[in-house]
C-alpha cells in the first residue's frame, strides 16, 4: 500500500499531548472543575483512510473516504471520537486495468465481502484513549473502540500518534482486523479446508490520517 504521509501538523505539534488539561468546565462536589469535551467536526477532504488486504498470492490495496465524524477534545488531548466510513467510496489502487480493477472492486462491494448495498457506511466509536511510551513507531496514543462493519460490532485497539493545537486536533496510525468477526469469511482458512493458493489472510489492515477541527477554526 502507498505509505500515507503524515502531515507537516504533526512536526508542528513536536507529537507532544501536553499532560495538563484547561481548567475550565463543569463543576464537580470537591469544588474543582472538570474540563468539558469539545466536540471538533473530522474533515474528510483532508483526511485519508487505505485498505491493504493480502492472500497467498500476493495483496491489493486501497482507498475509502470518511463521511462524518466528529473528535472529543479536553484541552489538548483526544478522548473520545465518532467516526463513519462510506463504503461507497471503496477503490482499488493497485490495479491499473479498468476491467480487472472493476471486477475486485465488485466482488468486495457484494455479499462475499463488505456487501455494500446493505451496509452502506461502516463506523468507529473511541472508548478510550491512553497514553503510550516507548513505541518504535512514535505512537504516543492506544486508542481503545467499538467498529462496527456489516450491521456486526467487536472492540478494537490499535497504537497510534495524536496531537491537539490551535482547535485542530490529528490522529494517524494502523488498525489490523479480523474480518471473519464481521461475518467476512470468503475464502477464509480459519473456515474452509483445502484452499491451498486461493486462502485470503483473515485479516486486513485500515491506516488513517484524520484531521479535525473546532467550530471556529472549521469555519474559517
Amino acid at each position: 500500500m502507498k505509505k500515507i504521509i503524515l502531515p507537516l501538523l504533526f512536526a508542528a505539534f513536536g507529537l507532544a499531548v501536553p499532560a495538563v488539561a484547561a481548567s475550565t468546565g463543569a463543576p464537580t462536589a470537591s469544588g474543582f472543575t472538570k474540563p468539558t469535551p469539545e466536540a471538533y467536526a473530522v474533515q474528510p477532504q483532508l483526511s485519508t483512510l487505505g485498505w491493504l488486504a493480502k492472500k497467498v498470492t500476493g495483496q491489493h490495496n486501497g482507498t475509502m473516504q470518511f463521511q462524518s465524524g466528529q473528535v472529543l477534545v479536553k484541552g489538548s488531548q483526544i478522548t473520545g471520537g465518532t467516526f463513519v466510513v462510506d463504503m461507497a467510496s471503496m477503490k482499488v489502487e493497485d490495479i491499473t486495468d479498468a476491467g480487472s480493477n472493476g471486477k475486485l472492486l465488485g466482488h468486495l462491494k457484494s455479499e462475499d465481502f463488505f456487501a455494500v448495498d446493505a451496509n452502506p457506511t461502516a463506523t468507529f466509536v473511541i472508548t478510550s484513549v491512553k497514553p503510550l511510551k516507548g513505541d518504535a513507531n512514535g505512537n504516543n496514543a492506544t486508542i481503545t473502540g467499538n467498529l462496527t462493519i456489516k450491521g456486526k460490532t467487536n472492540p478494537l485497539s490499535f497504537p497510534a500518534k495524536t496531537g491537539v493545537k490551535n482547535g485542530i486536533a490529528a490522529a494517524t496510525g494502523t488498525a489490523t482486523v479480523d474480518r471473519t468477526k464481521y461475518d467476512i469469511r470468503y475464502r477464509s482458512k480459519s473456515f474452509f479446508e483445502s484452499l491451498g493458493d486461493k486462502a485470503i489472510d483473515d485479516t486486513f489492515s485500515l491506516t488513517f490520517n484524520v484531521i479535525a477541527k473546532s467550530d471556529g477554526v472549521a469555519k474559517r
